[in-house]
């Protein structure tokens, strides 16, 4: 895989549960680049959890405010993103990220994720009667987003360090010229 842009950054899309944090952690610790979250730099940012800006001003703005944090780090270099799992569901946001990071997308089962986020309360969008139905239903609107990405990696079955490793031979395959 040889793209044609400078890759400066690598930025984290997927479905949530599907290790972006723990991953990109690692990815930035093993490239020796910055790690950014678009959801903690956008909490910091509004002085409230993710959970209060939804439960206050609603998703739209919360998306307003998600695609503010896009357009100011792609002018940034040696970051990896982490970003919330609905931010490429705004094909703007995709795009900006594409200017100059190399997009990859983490992916898990349904069943996976549930497992893996099933006891944490800070998910606005699984305060639903049926959360597993509820993931299924999103990660299915979600997905023709996420297949935009430059590379899927499916991390049902595989540590956070080996999902790590594999991105970060991605990117030098990448950005080999």
């Amino acid at each position: 895989m040889q793209l044609s842009r400078q890759l400066d950054n690598l930025a984290l899309i997927g479905f949530m549960g599907t290790g972006k944090t723990s991953v990109g952690r690692l990815v930035a610790e093993i490239m020796r680049f910055e790690f950014l979250d678009t959801d903690e730099l956008i909490q910091s940012r509004a002085g409230r959890t993710i959970a209060e800006i939804f439960e206050q001003d609603g998703e739209s703005a919360f998306r307003a405010l998600e695609r503010q944090v896009v357009l100011e780090l792609v002018n940034r270099k040696k970051n990896v993103i982490s970003t919330g799992g609905g931010l490429p569901t705004n094909a703007d946001n995709l795009a900006a990220l594409k200017t100059n990071a190399l997009v990859v997308c983490l992916w898990a089962s349904p069943e996976k994720i549930w497992e893996r986020v099933r006891y944490q309360s800070h998910r606005p969008l699984l305060n639903h009667p049926d959360p597993q139905q509820r993931i299924r239903e999103l990660l299915a609107a979600r997905e023709p987003h996420y297949k935009n990405a430059d590379v899927l990696v499916n991390t049902d079955l595989r540590s956070a360090r080996e999902v790590a490793q594999q991105i970060v031979l991605q990117f030098k395959i990448a950005t080999r010229h």
